[in-house]
């Protein structure tokens, strides 16, 4: 009798838990909506911000603005039963707001590491109840970046460039673009600042990349390869006489998410390509 009670009362924990678990899911910040589809989750998400640009599927979601400018309307609108946050996500009052009229808010960690990428794909995944999931992505992404840490580096001397605000900003350190620099086995000559950095002209010149990176979204907003080529400061650098520039997928390059063992790929492999000209 005892043994029939305490399965029973096995399948009431267990259909409380799996009844506990949340269905739909706004997420704030682009690796965080990716590490969702990465756990094959993707059917729990009802929203997302502008930042999540990958897989797809999750451009075609409802769009709740920008993660660091969150509006608490709407978001609620979308009856969330669990917003995942970056921890860069903001304004602090909106997430404190949502959660006072009883959202759940998980905010995940989005420091620009390895260890950080880790840690949040780990609470991501305990926060859906698929933590099995979460040390499988964990394991798997371990594996793939020991693969792409091994092939050739250059040891160039690279500039990272945005555009986003009409003029060009240089990733420096502390920010994830730096991070991929460095483990793609790139010097990165904005090393000495900190975050993102507008640059003039003059100081694109002086600082004489050996090669330049450029987000494909900058790329496009300012009218494609040849354009680029001839703007002040990056016409007058070695990079632009030898068309030493790498183009890269915003997301892949500033995410820092689970697909950074191939951002490291083909990064170090465009790098190869365009030294050796």
């Amino acid at each position: 009798m005892k043994k029939w009670l305490a399965i029973a009362l096995g399948w009431v924990v267990a259909a409380a838990v799996h009844a506990a678990e949340p269905s739909r899911v706004v997420t704030l910040g682009g690796s965080v909506t990716e590490i969702v589809y990465g756990l094959g989750q993707g059917d729990r998400l009802v929203g997302d911000d502008l930042s999540s640009l990958y897989p797809e599927a999750a451009t075609k979601l409802p769009r709740v603005g920008y993660y660091r400018a969150v509006p608490v309307e709407g978001v609620l609108s979308l009856k969330p039963d669990l917003v995942l946050a970056s921890e860069q996500a903001g304004p602090p009052d909106a997430l404190k707001r949502l959660a006072g009229v009883g959202v759940r808010v998980v905010t995940v960690s989005d420091a620009p590491s390895v260890d950080s990428l880790k840690a949040r794909i780990r609470s991501v995944a305990d926060a859906l109840g698929v933590a099995p999931a979460g040390e499988r992505m964990v394991d798997e992404v371990t594996r793939e970046l020991a693969r792409a840490e091994a092939l050739p580096a250059t040891q160039a001397r690279a500039l990272l460039l945005i555009n986003r605000t009409g003029s060009p900003q240089g990733a420096g350190r502390d920010t994830a673009a730096n991070e991929v620099m460095h483990l793609a086995g790139l010097v990165n000559v904005l090393h000495d600042q900190q975050g993102y950095k507008p640059l003039s002209a003059e100081a694109v010149g002086a600082l004489a990349p050996d090669l330049i990176v450029v987000t494909q979204a900058s790329l496009d907003a300012g009218g494609g390869m040849e354009a680029f080529l001839r703007l002040p400061g990056i016409a007058s650098t070695q990079a632009a006489a030898k068309r030493r520039v790498v183009v890269m997928d915003d997301l892949l390059i500033l995410g820092m998410g689970p697909r950074l063992p191939l951002a490291l790929t083909q990064l170090k492999k465009e790098v190869a390509d365009v030294m050796a000209r």
